[in-house]
């Protein structure tokens, strides 16, 4: 294991070696700032989750889901800068969008999974999940699952098309351009939709994709509803989560170059933690994206209760996840995204703890990877210890 822990947050290290020993840890990395400071700055294994070249500083990895955090940035930026509205109908910016009774669909909703549109009637190969022009089409054309903004589900992938095409819309950029030219950029965060060429030697090998696991820890004994929405094809569960198929190959540079914001971001524990920690104050460089009144809507509750996607209580912000029993993080106020298997960042202004986590080994657990909930308690205790 490499690098450093500040005095007080010798417990994530501690934490962090216990991933590797008992958890099935290959390969990974974690950083922690706390008030602009880098507190925590880890990394150990390898590179490749099937090979021997070591971790080393800059390694990136697929982010999945925790993509939809950098995602969220760009619309709320757009809103910040007085280009987007988020109480105005996405058909407003996307008219095709209002087809099949969606054009009461606000943008607010697409951040808090209150679309209804969580999965399309016909799955996308990887090929045409990449085409922009005609993803957007499907979900244009697809008919909702439930009225718009009366309830929540969680848009797995969809998402992607959704936000990529509000910001093509809003600025003629592809989200992945508006990212890296507008905050990843600035921000000196290592974090991409759609892998640059000229970077994509940094990025390691993960393991396959999988299909969800049913929640639950392994003494409990998830209810037959719960086994039934993980396991059945037929389910909006699966259908949303495989709204791509085949799954794709998330190794192949085909796919790490498409810009899809809801699952094939790639970056590293440093660019997360960078990225979240200019959320709720200033970087080492006096660099921050969000002001005070946008960084309360990231995290003012939007979404809360049973999630018709994920069958378990999930609450969000817009576009966040907040803390809760889908995805555990610092504190009632904190919020971020996981990434299914595995990747997590998330910001606790109370604290002031921002946090990045990167791994090659994919589990099959959806929000809360035990590799990534036992360093956040860590954090946890060593906040609580200095408080």
């Amino acid at each position: 294991m490499n690098g450093t822990t500040a005095p007080g947050f010798e417990g994530v290290r501690t934490a962090f070696a216990e991933n590797l020993a008992a958890r099935g840890e290959r390969g990974a990395a974690v950083v922690v700032h706390q008030d602009g400071h880098k507190v925590v700055d880890l990394y150990a294994g390898t590179r490749d989750v099937d090979g021997t070249e070591p971790w080393q500083p800059g390694t990136a990895q697929i982010l999945r889901s925790a993509t939809k955090g950098l995602a969220a940035a760009a619309l709320l930026l757009l809103h910040q800068r007085g280009q987007l509205d988020l109480a105005a109908p996405v058909g407003a910016y996307w008219p095709g969008f209002k087809a099949h009774g969606k054009e009461g669909v606000l943008v607010r909703d697409v951040l808090a999974h209150r679309a209804g549109v969580p999965a399309l009637d016909r799955r996308l190969t990887p090929a045409q999940a990449a085409d922009q022009d005609l993803a957007a089409a499907a979900v244009a054309a697809q008919p909702p699952v439930w009225t718009p903004g009366t309830d929540h589900g969680y848009h797995a992938q969809t998402y992607s098309w959704l936000t990529g095409e509000l910001v093509r819309r809003v600025t003629g950029r592809s989200i992945g351009a508006y990212v890296a030219e507008e905050i990843a950029g600035p921000l000196g965060a290592d974090a991409w939709i759609g892998l640059p060429a000229d970077q994509a030697h940094r990025a390691g090998r993960v393991g396959p994709v999988e299909p969800p696991a049913v929640p639950g820890g392994p003494r409990s004994r998830p209810k037959p509803a719960l086994v039934e929405a993980y396991t059945n094809p037929a389910s909006l569960t699966r259908r949303a989560f495989d709204t791509i198929s085949p799954a794709p190959d998330e190794n192949d540079p085909g796919y790490r170059a498409a810009e899809l914001p809801g699952s094939n971001g790639i970056g590293t524990a440093e660019g997360l933690a960078r990225f979240y920690a200019s959320l709720i104050g200033e970087l080492d460089g006096g660099q921050r994206l969000f002001t005070a009144d946008t960084l309360r809507l990231a995290r003012a509750e939007a979404s809360s209760g049973p999630d018709r996607v994920l069958v378990v209580p999930s609450r969000f912000g817009l576009g966040y996840m907040l803390h809760g029993v889908a995805s555990p993080l610092l504190g009632p106020g904190s919020f971020g995204h996981p990434g299914r298997g595995g990747a997590l960042g998330f910001a606790d202004p109370e604290s002031g703890i921002a946090f990045g986590y990167v791994t090659n080994g994919m589990q099959k657990g959806v929000t809360a990877d035990p590799r990534a909930q036992a360093l956040v308690k860590s954090v946890r205790e060593a906040v609580r210890v200095a408080a």
